[in-house]
């Protein structure tokens, strides 16, 4: 586990019965930042853990059975160490800290969590992974030329391949960073889009952006795209090219066809990375059986020089919600087989 220096002086937990202990919190800052505006994490994580916690001054207090106030200490002890390392604590951090408490207790759990590891630092944020998933897909985005990644929605495929990808341009490990997914529209027929080729393409594009900026700010990510050291395109810009000292992402892979995505990963070239994420269950081709995806799995999955990953709904590192309309579908999908 990766701990920050000197936890042990910032939190104090001192048990007064068996039904409850205090946590004191010496850093003002970490402790806002634990608690949450109009106490919303605290709330969060009185239902999660089924307690009752009470605020005041510079102590949380929890009340419940030994077990729900040991779930408690633990996730405070994970959210302050997560403060410490980061200087954030997002509203996820609160779910993803009591299931990392209960992995502690649960053997059966424990391949689904992960405490606090590798950690990607970026100009507003750092990343970390939530799972052991995640924590194998970091790894493999760190130190693998071809990453392929399977996996329903907010399992952090997208989010964590493209952090990766722009630090290693901001240290200048690779040249360029070149963005991709196919130009296929979502259920819906957007029908003629006004503008030149950028205008036209940039919807599709959209989720890429969102993370880039989210992760390294707006103003630092447009002089990189009007460089060309970050570079945003269809899959279809990819033909005929070779890419050198590059770190490239197909996203949205299952909407592309077995010859697109051979295309994609045969332009590997010298001191690059390639890296392809989709998810089998939102093909929105007509013809879901064009899906290139799972085929390309089949085909490539005995070739050690390629990382395969494949994540399910206990990686899911969104809104807890998401999760679980997840495993909802999953199972409506097993149900009909």
């Amino acid at each position: 586990m990766l701990e920050a220096k000197n936890l042990e002086k910032q939190i104090l937990i001192k048990k007064i019965d068996n039904r409850t202990l205090t946590v004191k919190i010496f850093d003002n800052k970490m402790l806002m930042a634990i608690v949450g505006e109009f106490n919303n994490n605290l709330n969060e994580l009185e239902k999660l853990t089924k307690t009752k916690l009470y605020f005041r001054g510079n102590s949380i207090t929890a009340k419940g059975d030994i077990s729900a106030i040991t779930d408690v200490s633990e996730s405070l002890k994970y959210l302050a160490n997560k403060y410490l390392i980061t200087n954030s604590i997002e509203n996820s951090d609160i779910d993803y800290s009591v299931k990392n408490s209960i992995s502690e207790k649960d053997e059966k759990n424990k391949n689904n969590i992960r405490p606090l590891g590798q950690i990607i630092k970026t100009p507003r944020k750092s990343v970390i992974p939530r799972s052991k998933k995640q924590s194998e897909y970091l790894e493999a985005l760190l130190n693998e030329k071809i990453v392929i990644s399977l996996g329903p929605a907010g399992t952090g495929k997208s989010y964590l391949a493209v952090s990766v990808a722009v630090k290693m341009l901001m240290e200048k490990k690779v040249e360029r960073v070149i963005l991709s997914r196919p130009a296929v529209e979502a259920g819906e027929r957007l029908g003629f889009l006004p503008g030149d080729m950028k205008d036209k393409v940039d919807p599709y594009l959209r989720p890429l952006y969102d993370a880039l900026y989210d992760l390294f700010g707006f103003e630092k990510i447009q002089k990189k795209i009007e460089s060309g050291e970050i570079e945003i395109a269809p899959l279809a810009f990819m033909r005929g090219r070779t890419l050198k000292n590059s770190f490239a992402i197909l996203d949205e892979a299952q909407n592309a066809s077995p010859t697109q995505i051979k295309m994609f990963l045969t332009r590997i070239g010298e001191n690059s990375k390639l890296v392809v994420n989709g998810d089998p269950s939102q093909i929105d081709l007509i013809n879901k059986n064009d899906s290139g995806l799972l085929k390309t799995k089949n085909i490539l999955q005995d070739l050690k020089e390629i990382k395969f990953i494949e994540f399910d709904h206990n990686d899911v590192a969104r809104h807890p919600l998401v999760a679980k309309i997840v495993k909802a579908y999953q199972k409506n999908i097993n149900d009909k087989n």
